[in-house]
C-alpha cells in the first residue's frame, strides 16, 4: 500500500489510537462519498473491521493491518501493536473505549494542525532516566509535537504517581508545554491531586531535567479540547458537582486554552504552535492600543483610548477570561475582550455588562495567516 494515500494515513491513525470513533470520520480530507468507498475498500481487503457495543461505534485494525504496518515501520508502530498493550489488545469496556475514541480526536486535530503525531518523527523526550544526567538530556524541539500519555508515562516509575490524571497527552512546541486534555461533549471527572503531580512532573522533568535550556517553569499550561463552544461555557461556569469531583477553576494553571475538535480548533492549534504568526496577530490587534499597563490590578494586553484594559481572548485562555472578567466587576469598570468570531456568542453569555467583545473574522485570519 503506498504510505501517502489517504487510506494509509487512516490504518496508521487507527493503529496508533486503538479504536477511531466513526463519528470522527468527517475530519478527514475528502468528499463524503469519496470517505465512504475508502471504509468500504479497507473493509474489503480485511484490514479495518466496525466494532460495535453499548451505542458507540468505532473502527479497529485486523491482524492483517497490524501485520503489515509493523512490517513497514517497526520503530513507528511496535510501541502501539506489538504486546500486551491497550492498543493492541483492545477492551469492550466502555470507559476504555471512550478513552481511546477522545485520544483519536485530539490525534486526528494534532494531525490536521501538522503536529508530529508519530514516534520516528519526533524527538525521543520520554525516555528512562539514564545514570549520568548529561544522557537525560533531550533534543531540543523545534517543531510542534504530540505525546500520548502512554509514552510521556515510559519516563518510569516516578509515572506511577500520576496514573489516575486525565490527560490524554503532552503538546510540546518550541516555546510551551501544553498538558492536554479532552472532555468531549460533557464535564470531565478532575482529581486535583494527579493532575498537580503531573503539572509538577512536567516542570521538573521538562524544566530541570530533560531540557531545561529550552522550557521555564511558566512554560507548562493546560489545553483542553470539547466537542463545541457551549463546552466552554460549562468550564467556565462549573463549580465542581458532587464532591467537586468534576472540572474546576480552582487555580491549578495560570494558563488553561480551550480548543473545540473541529476546524476553528485545528486553525486556533496552529496559531498557538507558531508563535512567530502570534505575535503578527498581536501587533495587529495592538495597533491603536497604548501599551499594557502592568500596575494595574487587572490582567491587559493593552490600554485603549478610553483608558480601559483590553484582553486578547482569541486564544480562549479560560482562567484568563475569568479573572478579566472577576476583576472588571470588582472595580465596577469597562473592559474589552478581543476574540474570534466563533467564540463571541459564550464569551458574551458568560461576561457581565461591562466587557466589550471584539471579533477576529476567521475567515479573513485564515486566508491571511494559513493561506
Amino acid at each position: 500500500m503506498e504510505n501517502n494515500t489517504q487510506a494509509h494515513q487512516l490504518l496508521q491513525l487507527i493503529a496508533i489510537s486503538g479504536e477511531l470513533p466513526v463519528s470522527a470520520l468527517h475530519r478527514l480530507i475528502g468528499a463524503n462519498s469519496y470517505k465512504e468507498k475508502l471504509i468500504t475498500g479497507l473493509k474489503g481487503e480485511k484490514l479495518i473491521r466496525t466494532h460495535y457495543k453499548n451505542k458507540l461505534r468505532g473502527y479497529r485494525l485486523t491482524t492483517t493491518a497490524k501485520k503489515i504496518l509493523l512490517e513497514e515501520n517497526y520503530d513507528r508502530f511496535s510501541f502501539f501493536l506489538d504486546g500486551n498493550v491497550e492498543t493492541n489488545l483492545l477492551k469492550s469496556e466502555i470507559t476504555r473505549r471512550l478513552r481511546l475514541h477522545r485520544i483519536s480526536e485530539v490525534y486526528l486535530t494534532m494531525h490536521n494542525a501538522g503536529v508530529q503525531i508519530y514516534r520516528d518523527e519526533k524527538p525521543d523526550i520520554f525516555h528512562p532516566a539514564e545514570e549520568s544526567a548529561a544522557a537525560t538530556q533531550s533534543p531540543a524541539v523545534t517543531s510542534p509535537a504530540f505525546y500520548n500519555s502512554r509514552e510521556f508515562k515510559d519516563i518510569g516509575q516516578d509515572a506511577l504517581k500520576i496514573q489516575n490524571a486525565r490527560t490524554v497527552g503532552i503538546l510540546l512546541t518550541p516555546v510551551d508545554v501544553y498538558i492536554v486534555y479532552n472532555t468531549d461533549g460533557a464535564l470531565m471527572k478532575w482529581d486535583y491531586k494527579s493532575e498537580m503531580r503531573t503539572k509538577a512532573m512536567m516542570k521538573y522533568y521538562l524544566c530541570q531535567e530533560r531540557l531545561p535550556h529550552q522550557y521555564a517553569a511558566e512554560s507548562v499550561k493546560g489545553m483542553i479540547f470539547g466537542s463545541s463552544m457551549e463546552m466552554a461555557y460549562q468550564l467556565l461556569t462549573s463549580t465542581g458537582g458532587y464532591k467537586r469531583s468534576y472540572f474546576v477553576l480552582d487555580g491549578n494553571f495560570d494558563n488553561f486554552v480551550f480548543l473545540t475538535s473541529d476546524k476553528n480548533g485545528e486553525l486556533l492549534l496552529k496559531l498557538l504552535c507558531d508563535s512567530k504568526k502570534r505575535y503578527e496577530l498581536e501587533e495587529i490587534l495592538s495597533g491603536n492600543l497604548s501599551p499594557p499597563n502592568r500596575k494595574l490590578l487587572i490582567e491587559n494586553d493593552g490600554i485603549d483610548e478610553s483608558g480601559n484594559p483590553v484582553l486578547f481572548a482569541y486564544s480562549f485562555d479560560i482562567p484568563r477570561i475569568s479573572r478579566f472578567n472577576s476583576a472588571l466587576n470588582l472595580q465596577n469598570k469597562e473592559g474589552t475582550l478581543i476574540c474570534f468570531d466563533f467564540q463571541k456568542e459564550v464569551l458574551a453569555k458568560y461576561c457581565s455588562g461591562l466587557v466589550k467583545i471584539q471579533t477576529i473574522d476567521l475567515i479573513k485570519f485564515e486566508r491571511r495567516f494559513f493561506p
